[in-house]
C-alpha cells in the first residue's frame, strides 16, 4: 500500500531526467508496477505516474504501435473522407521494394472480408498489382472459410504486349481457382491495331457475353496505371498510333488507366484512337458497379491514382503509405 504521507508529495525536479530515465526503465523494460517503483524510489505512485508521462512528452519514451494487418488506420480515414470513398486500406511504413507485396496481402483481406457467406460476381483487370492481391489470396480460402457461390469474370480482354502472368485470364482462373468459383473466358485481345478489327470482335456472342458479365459484377478488382510507367507504356506502345494519332493522344494530356481506357488530370476519359482500339469495359461501364476497387502501390502511381479518384469509378482505394501521403498532400482539404 502508498505511503499516505507521500501522495502530495511534490514531483522531483524536472532537471533530473536520471531519475526519470531510471523510472522508465523500471515499468516499460524490467515490467514493475508503479506501486513497487514508487516503494523502491521512495515516491508516491501518483508521482511516479507524472514521471513516466513527462518521459513521454520529452521523448525519453516513445511508445509505438504495430498494427498487426499492417495498417495505417489514421490515414485511412484522411483519404476516406478527404477523396469521398467508402473505404480505404493503407498498407503502413513498408520499404518501398515490399510495398507492392503488403499492398496486394491487404487486398486479399479485404477481398475476403467481402466474401464470407455471399454469393459474388467478381470482375478482374489486369497487372503487376492484381498479380500481389491474386497471389496474397490463400489457396485453400473456400476451404477455410464460408464463401458463397462465386463467379469471377475479366474486364478486359487478353494483354499479349504485356507478361501472361499479369494478363486479365491468368488472374481469372487462378482467383477462380483460390475462391473455389467458376471463371468466364473472353476470348480476344485487349488491343487492336483498329477499330474495325474491335468492331468484328465485338460483334462476337462469346465476346459479347463476357462483356456484359463483366457490366453486371458486384465488385470490380482494377489495378490502376499511370502514364509512361510499366505496363501502361506498354499498351500504348503495341497500339501502332501513327504520328497525328500519337500527337492527339498527348495533347489529350493522359495520365492513367483503368482496364486499358485513359483519363486526364481531372478524370475524364481520353478518347480517340486509342480508346476506339481496346476491347474492354469503359469508364462509364465501371461506374455502374456497385463496388470499384482501385489498387496501386508506389509514389510512381500518383498522378493516375489522383486521376482515377477524380473519375468518381472508385469506391474503394488499397495503396501504400507513401503513396497516401503524396494523395493527401495533393489534393486541398
Amino acid at each position: 500500500m502508498d505511503n499516505p504521507q507521500l501522495e502530495d508529495e511534490p514531483m522531483p525536479a524536472p532537471r533530473d531526467q536520471e531519475l526519470l530515465v531510471r523510472t522508465a526503465r523500471m515499468y516499460y523494460q524490467e515490467n514493475r508496477s508503479q506501486a513497487d517503483i514508487a516503494t523502491t524510489l521512495g515516491l508516491s505512485r501518483s508521482n511516479v505516474s507524472r514521471m513516466l508521462t513527462s518521459a513521454r512528452e520529452r521523448g525519453i519514451v516513445e511508445i509505438r504501435i504495430n498494427d498487426p494487418t499492417g495498417r495505417d488506420l489514421a490515414c485511412e480515414r484522411d483519404l476516406a473522407e478527404r477523396f469521398g470513398l467508402r473505404d480505404v486500406r493503407v498498407a503502413d511504413g513498408a520499404p518501398a521494394t515490399k510495398a507492392l507485396a503488403r499492398v496486394g496481402d491487404l487486398g486479399a483481406r479485404w477481398l475476403a472480408e467481402r466474401l464470407r457467406g455471399g454469393a459474388a460476381r467478381l470482375a478482374v483487370s489486369w497487372g503487376h498489382t492484381m498479380q500481389a492481391l491474386v497471389a496474397a489470396v490463400p489457396v485453400d480460402l473456400a476451404e477455410t472459410q464460408e464463401l458463397g457461390e462465386i463467379e469471377v469474370v475479366p474486364l478486359v480482354g487478353g494483354l499479349s504486349s504485356v507478361e501472361a502472368s499479369i494478363t486479365g485470364e491468368e488472374l481469372v482462373r487462378d482467383l477462380a481457382l483460390r475462391v473455389g468459383g467458376r471463371m468466364r473466358r473472353l476470348h480476344a485481345p485487349a488491343v487492336l491495331t483498329s477499330a474495325e478489327s474491335r468492331d468484328v470482335l465485338l460483334a462476337e456472342p462469346s465476346v459479347a457475353d463476357a462483356l456484359a458479365a463483366a457490366r453486371k459484377a458486384d465488385i470490380a478488382l482494377v489495378g490502376i496505371g499511370c502514364v509512361g510507367v510499366g505496363s501502361s507504356a506498354a499498351i500504348i506502345e503495341s497500339v501502332r498510333l501513327e504520328r497525328g494519332e500519337r500527337a492527339e493522344f498527348q495533347r489529350a494530356a493522359p495520365v492513367g488507366d483503368m482496364c486499358a481506357r485513359y483519363f486526364d488530370a481531372s478524370g475524364r476519359a481520353v478518347l480517340g484512337a486509342v480508346d476506339d482500339r481496346m476491347l474492354a469495359v469503359t469508364l462509364a461501364d465501371l461506374g455502374n458497379i456497385p463496388t470499384v476497387v482501385g489498387i496501386a502501390a508506389g509514389r510512381e502511381k500518383l498522378p493516375g491514382v489522383l486521376g482515377a479518384l477524380r473519375t468518381g469509378t472508385v469506391d474503394v482505394l488499397i495503396c501504400d503509405r507513401a503513396l497516401a501521403r503524396l494523395l493527401m498532400a495533393h489534393e486541398p482539404a
